[in-house]
């Protein structure tokens, strides 16, 4: 069993930064493709970014790319969202989802594939 917790979310000024992480207090997440998700309010959860377990090979939403760094720390047990340059339009719930696949990309943006286990979000909010 995967126990996802998120953390790191909060209010950040437009072109702020934030480091979200997403720890497991159950099998390690090594065993897992990691994704990053988020849901802004009255739209569709979407994908933001994932990592493979086997290779650890990223894959990011266009909308993230160059901005937003996904990691991965085995020691730590923690997958990490690292945040820059944020917008008003990032404001949303961010979630992590666990996958048993060993190479995530073909499922990175399509939040129904991810039938395994998530976390209960954490509130990200760009404003100033």
């Amino acid at each position: 069993q995967v126990q996802l917790v998120e953390s790191g979310g909060g209010l950040v000024q437009p072109g702020g930064s934030l480091r979200l992480s997403c720890a497991s207090s159950g099998a390690p997440l090594d065993y897992y493709s990691i994704g990053w998700f988020r849901q802004a309010p009255g739209k569709d959860r979407e994908g933001v970014s994932c990592i493979s377990r086997s290779d650890g090979s990223r894959s990011y939403a266009d909308s993230v790319k160059g901005r937003f760094t996904i990691s991965r720390d085995s020691a730590k047990n923690t997958v990490y969202l690292q945040m820059g340059s944020l917008k008003p339009e990032d404001t949303a719930v961010y979630y992590c989802a666990a996958h048993p696949t060993r190479i995530v990309r073909d499922i990175c943006g399509i939040v129904k594939s991810w039938v395994y286990y998530w976390g209960q979000g954490t509130q990200v909010t760009v404003s100033s």
